[in-house]
């Protein structure tokens, strides 16, 4: 049982701020609210494992991150002799046992060498396979809270650390986050936010994504089943199949038992580039906001049933938007071997004790029925506006933030 190292603590009946302990899907969570907006991260592995609006409306009060139909553990606690039914083995079942909704992939993104995972090496990295402790006061004002967790890599000698901010009368999630390189000796380093959404949000043929890509590549070796082209360079949000026939990118491939899985270039022109997603059968637009310098890759993947194996057992359904440093979940040692795809570089560098700090927010708010997707995101003052294709209609998300 979490023990709640702080009580719920509510400012004001107008903007019911609030921060407290729970458990959600059988997972220890910090939970922040301000009477508009929930969150929730898991003490395990650090995930964003739900993201709702607070509200009578079902279709708006949806949580669109991807929840496990399995049980899943805190992945610390993972123990092959005690587990391996239930999650299988090697380097990917820790993430498996404790994987739901928004992951930090750090410092690598992929799969280990065969030398790490012999070392016992985390698929993704160890930021997902470690414990997230509070580890100094919440910031807690009539405008705002800020909750800070922390976690240590002791495996590859580095300290992660996260600020959420939730504001008062907002729905946006602000959130900082550090790396701290706590060896002497400059490296590279993989980092990329693994946003995954499941059912009922992320379903196939009604999802839809947009996002400031440009270009982008498939290869066939990524994917199976589904009705994208077998391979080429693409140009954001269309395909061509080989036939000449044009394919739209933006749906979730509605093939069954398929996997999808491709990275586009997102615009370097951008100080902040965008992505946003929505169900046609929900009137709920999720987005997020963040620097395109810190994440020029975005990949989108797609899974469909086409995963046999324990736990997913063939019924796992969930898009993931991975946003960060690389363009192909590789490991960190591929990622240096590729170097670069479009002359952008697949990794970054951290110099010997170096702390580092990135940023990126996460807002939801209601669409009207028969939206046509987005055409643009902007951060202006007090304000996200998000402009809608074919009719240049605006939505304003206050964010004073």
């Amino acid at each position: 049982m979490l023990t709640n190292p702080f009580q719920p603590r509510k400012l004001n009946k107008m903007n019911e701020l609030s921060l407290h302990t729970e458990t959600i899907h059988g997972r220890q969570a910090y939970v922040l609210e301000n009477g508009k907006l929930r969150i929730s991260a898991l003490r395990g592995g650090g995930h964003l494992a739900e993201l709702r609006l607070l509200t009578d409306n079902a279709k708006l009060a949806i949580n669109p991150l991807y929840i496990p139909r399995y049980p899943t553990i805190e992945p610390y606690a993972y123990d092959p002799v005690q587990h391996t039914h239930l999650y299988g083995e090697g380097p990917n079942a820790r993430l498996t046992a404790g994987y739901m909704g928004h992951l930090l992939c750090f410092p690598t993104f992929g799969p280990p060498t065969p030398d790490e995972a012999a070392h016992h090496f985390t698929f993704h990295g160890e930021a997902v396979a470690v414990e997230w402790q509070q580890h100094k006061a919440p910031q807690i004002s009539p405008e705002a809270i800020t909750f800070y967790y922390t976690a240590e890599l002791p495996q590859t000698q580095y300290r992660v650390e996260r600020a959420l901010t939730l504001r008062a009368n907002e729905t946006v999630v602000y959130v900082e986050e550090w790396i701290e390189n706590l060896a002497l000796f400059d490296r590279p380093f993989n980092r990329n936010q693994h946003a995954t959404f499941g059912p009922p949000f992320a379903m196939p043929g009604k999802n839809i994504l947009d996002m400031s890509g440009t270009q982008g590549l498939i290869m066939p070796q990524r994917s199976a089943g589904d009705t994208l082209p077998a391979d080429g360079v693409i140009t954001w949000p269309h395909a061509v199949s080989s036939d000449g026939t044009q394919v739209d990118l933006r749906p979730f491939q509605s093939a069954p038992e398929s996997t999808t899985y491709y990275p586009v270039l997102l615009d370097p022109a951008r100080l902040l580039s965008y992505f946003t997603m929505y169900n046609t059968d929900y009137p709920l637009l999720i987005g997020y906001l963040f620097p395109t310098a810190d994440n020029p890759w975005i990949i989108d993947w797609q899974e469909n049933g086409s995963n046999k194996q324990a736990p997913a057992n063939g019924e796992m359904i969930a898009r993931g938007i991975e946003f960060g440093t690389s363009p192909f979940d590789e490991g960190l040692r591929k990622s240096v071997e590729r170097g670069a795809l479009f002359d952008v570089p697949a990794y970054q560098w951290i110099g010997g004790g170096q702390r580092l700090k990135t940023t990126f927010l996460i807002f939801l708010t209601e669409i009207p029925r028969g939206f046509q997707g987005v055409e643009d995101v902007q951060a202006l003052a007090g304000q996200i506006v998000i402009t809608e294709q074919a009719t240049g209609r605006q939505i304003f998300v206050p964010s004073a933030g």
